[in-house]
């Protein structure tokens, strides 16, 4: 079943007292809504059967400065796995460079097919998406045209240019899944922060990524809307490959089938999440007595490479806060 759209569709605008209605009553809705994910999702699962993200001795340095080094990597579909660390591990830095948005050697592939070199666009056509901390949307168009231009990704200039008389069915989809059907002509700009992440996730769906890359997903969420978060994700993971870097530790141990614990640029654990919080060394790391600088930077005669990080048991070599693995964060600086 299809709807008039608005926007790229049909060119109409939503009418400002329909607007100001929804913000009268607030823009809160019911939630992600499980059973429609199923539907955009599907339940063919064997064109992703090959897919899988494999990263070997990745190296990313920024004027000499090594923010990642040497790390290696390899998720699966049916395989939630979270990356975790420090602020400033390099977890963001890992997903910039899979992405094309850092520059790094070392050999990152997906589904067979080599990433790194790529334009951004070309790895996004290799099915490959991603969030961002900050939600990465056009604020000035409604949900449904975020929703309409992110599902014609695969069209051809031609194909964009033609005014269509319906919605996409994907797209209908996609609207119940993230639970914003309600909010389908308000602007995107004037979304919650929570609801904001959802339209990003809709708009990998209607793009069929098979690897997600989630930076920080659920920051900003009410307990009820992380849960349902989750749930999506293991629906999603169940299917596709998903990474997701992350700082609330509640979350991550009710969600992740996997965890990847990053320091200084490196891998420094990996396994559930019982197995690396018993290691010592992420205890050791998350208690800030690790007393290292993050990242390495080359010597240089004369040059001091840092501090004594030591003398300050909250910070991880650069002021940064350190968390302890079992307890609760929700830290939205940056990774």
């Amino acid at each position: 079943m299809t709807t008039q759209p608005t926007g790229p569709a049909s060119g109409t605008a939503p009418a400002p007292e329909a607007v100001a209605a929804v913000l009268e009553t607030g823009v809160a809705g019911d939630g992600l809504d499980l059973e429609a994910a199923q539907s955009v999702l599907g339940v063919d699962d064997s064109r992703f059967r090959h897919d899988y993200l494999e990263v070997r001795g990745l190296r990313v340095e920024f004027d000499g400065f090594v923010a990642v080094q040497g790390v290696d990597l390899t998720v699966t579909a049916g395989d939630l796995r979270f990356l975790i660390g420090p602020n400033g591990a390099g977890k963001t830095t890992i997903v910039d460079a899979i992405t094309g948005l850092a520059k790094a050697s070392g050999s990152v592939q997906f589904g067979g097919a080599d990433l790194l070199g790529r334009k951004t666009h070309r790895i996004a056509r290799a099915g490959v998406g991603r969030t961002f901390q900050t939600a990465s949307v056009f604020e000035e168009l409604s949900v449904l045209q975020n929703l309409d231009i992110a599902a014609g990704a695969g069209r051809g200039p031609l194909t964009l240019l033609r005014r269509r008389t319906s919605t996409p069915e994907a797209v209908e989809q996609a609207l119940e899944t993230v639970g914003l059907a309600h909010l389908r002509d308000v602007q995107a700009g004037i979304l919650a922060h929570g609801q904001k992440q959802w339209l990003e996730i809709g708009m990998l769906l209607v793009q069929d990524a098979r690897l997600l890359l989630l930076d920080e997903p659920v920051a900003g969420m009410s307990q009820a809307e992380r849960e349902q978060t989750g749930e999506l994700l293991q629906r999603i993971g169940a299917q596709r490959t998903v990474v997701v870097v992350e700082h609330d530790m509640e979350f991550l141990r009710a969600f992740a089938s996997s965890v990847t614990v990053l320091h200084l640029g490196q891998v420094l654990a990996e396994g559930t999440y019982a197995e690396v919080q018993a290691d010592p060394r992420v205890q050791e790391v998350y208690l800030g007595s690790a007393g290292a600088t993050r990242g390495a930077r080359r010597r240089t005669p004369g040059r001091a490479t840092g501090g004594d990080a030591a003398s300050d048991p909250a910070a991880s070599g650069t002021g940064e806060r350190a968390t302890s693995p079992a307890t609760t964060t929700n830290d939205d600086e940056e990774a």
